[in-house]
C-alpha cells in the first residue's frame, strides 16, 4: 500500500505512514470491556461492611482475572479499603479493651 500524502510504500497494516505521519486508517479500538459487577458490588461494601466488602472484591479480582473482565482496578481498590478499614476496626477493638482494663484497675 502508498501513502496517500507522500506516495512512499508502507506495510498494509500502519494507521500512521511512518516517513510523513499522516494517519492512513483509523485506530482500531477495541470496544469496551464488559464491567464485573461483583468487582462494584465488593467496593461498596467494602466502605460498609468490610468483611463483606473484602470477601467480595477477592472473588470479583479473581473473575476479572480469568474471564477478562473489566474492574480489576475496583476489585483491588475494595481489597486495599477493606483491608484497612478492618485493621483500624481491630486496633480500636484493642485499644478498647486496653482502656476497659486500665479504668477497672484503677477502682
Amino acid at each position: 500500500m502508498f501513502c496517500k500524502n507522500c506516495g512512499k510504500e508502507i506495510d498494509d497494516n500502519a494507521v500512521i505512514c511512518p516517513n510523513c505521519g499522516v494517519q492512513i486508517a483509523k485506530f482500531n479500538q477495541d470496544e469496551p470491556k464488559q464491567t464485573c459487577t461483583m468487582a462494584i458490588v465488593g467496593f461498596v461494601l467494602s466502605f460498609l461492611v468490610s468483611i463483606a466488602g473484602l470477601i467480595c472484591s477477592i472473588i470479583a479480582r479473581k473473575k476479572c482475572r480469568e474471564e477478562n473482565l473489566g474492574g480489576d482496578g475496583l476489585a483491588l481498590a475494595g481489597i486495599i479499603i477493606s483491608s484497612v478499614s478492618l485493621a483500624f476496626s481491630v486496633i480500636y477493638v484493642i485499644a478498647a479493651c486496653a482502656i476497659g482494663c486500665a479504668a477497672l484497675s484503677v477502682y
